[in-house]
């Protein structure tokens, strides 16, 4: 197939060749970066936490005033929840993976005297931490019981600066410790938070994810051997079989309003919920970019379709003329074929352009990684599909048109 013939006829018809080129060049753009940010908020909520998610069930408590108390009934509570039946391990934290609220964070240093931290570290602190989030230590020991300092006597050794008041070593995350040692082994060595404060290594576990600010290094993570109590925002957190879950979750809150009335229940929930819920923006928005998805492509397709039956209805005399010299219902399925083929191709060019420039945009003012090259040739190939197949039926009803009958309508 000739293609002067399908080019002249174009340049007789700029205006409406020019913007079914533009629809599909805007087309092609929105949908490579519209399907990258699909599969950024899907690669986001398969990041894993590192912890037993299906075992774990979390109850927080609402306190009034200070309860100088707070420590002995944490303890009371804390062995009354092991004893009731299902639970593995019972232990406190203030922090989740993913979950929402003033993520606790520290700036970690190599050196004592430095300007700025080496990186930033969401903390995890409380009792029975590894063992009750099902952490898998893959290097060094867990915390000793005497290793441990009550968080309110952590706070004044700050404000005087006595180190001896303040935790001497931490658990760290294999990403962390390759981030800050690459090559080394991490034990035993010395990172420093605050004003020159010195913490050893003596554990490393497999995973462990930042309760949020994931754009900073999802596995950035410590933990601290600091005591906790629920008056301290701490979270009891259970941990069973899954199938027991939702049995032990009621049968926890019920032991704690017997242990003390007065106490407020503001959550209680399982884990997976927990996900569930800091996620649900990202599923959100992937939906709605896949209803974006779905109505470009069929705007495109039906714009196709309606040009394309224009075109054939203003060419029929054109068309019979072409029959009637010999060309076969294939000569004219290829030329309409061909025709959109070309029309698409410039489109899906200009688009390509256009795509990394709104995907330069994204970076620039959203933090958003480069759009991978790979996009842009399945979106393409997306598009001369859709293409093809939209401009299929009005070629067939052209195809089918008899010559006498062609040119008999003119």
């Amino acid at each position: 197939m000739e293609l002067r013939p399908i080019l002249s006829t174009l340049r007789r018809h700029k205006f409406t060749a020019w913007l079914l080129v533009l629809e599909i060049a805007l087309t092609c753009a929105i949908v490579c970066n519209a399907v990258f940010l699909i599969s950024q908020r899907l690669h986001r909520m398969d990041l894993p936490s590192g912890i037993a998610e299906r075992e774990l069930v979390q109850i927080q408590l609402g306190h009034i005033g200070k309860n100088p108390d707070a420590k002995a009934q944490t303890e009371t509570d804390l062995a009354a929840l092991r004893q009731i039946a299902g639970v593995k391990q019972a232990g406190l934290t203030e922090e989740l993976p993913f979950s929402f609220g003033g993520s606790s964070n520290s700036g970690l240093m190599l050196e004592p005297r430095q300007q700025q931290p080496t990186v930033t570290v969401s903390q995890y602190m409380g009792q029975n931490i590894l063992p009750t989030l099902g952490l898998r230590l893959v290097a060094g020991r867990d915390f000793q019981p005497g290793e441990y300092v009550d968080l309110d006597i952590a706070l004044a050794a700050l404000k005087t600066g006595d180190t001896k008041g303040l935790p001497q070593s931490m658990i760290v995350t294999r990403a962390l410790a390759d981030r800050l040692w690459p090559g080394k082994a991490p034990l035993g060595q010395t990172a420093y938070v605050g004003k020159g404060i010195p913490l050893r290594v003596i554990g490393v576990v497999e995973s462990l994810a930042r309760p949020n600010m994931l754009n900073k290094g999802p596995q950035y993570t410590v933990v601290w051997p600091i005591h906790m109590t629920s008056a301290d925002g701490a979270d009891y957190v259970l941990r069973t079989a899954p199938q027991d879950r939702a049995a032990v979750l009621e049968a926890a809150v019920a032991k704690l309003k017997q242990i003390d009335p007065n106490r407020v229940v503001l959550v209680k929930r399982t884990y997976d919920q927990a996900r569930r819920e800091f996620f649900a923006n990202d599923r959100a928005m992937a939906g709605i970019l896949v209803g974006v998805i779905v109505a470009l492509l069929t705007v495109t397709a039906l714009g196709i379709v309606g040009l394309a039956s224009f075109w054939v209805g203003q060419r029929r005399r054109s068309i019979g003329v072409r029959r009637a010299l010999g060309a076969t219902r294939g000569d004219i399925l290829r030329y309409f074929q061909t025709e959109n083929f070309l029309l698409a191709t410039l489109g899906i060019v200009l688009g390509m352009v256009l795509a990394y420039g709104i995907n330069l945009f994204l970076m620039l003012h959203y933090e958003l990684p480069r759009l991978p090259g790979i996009y842009l040739p399945v979106g393409a190939l997306v598009l001369w599909a859709i293409g093809q197949l939209a401009v299929l039926g009005p070629a067939l009803r052209a195809a089918a048109v008899p010559p006498v009958v062609a040119t008999r309508s003119v």
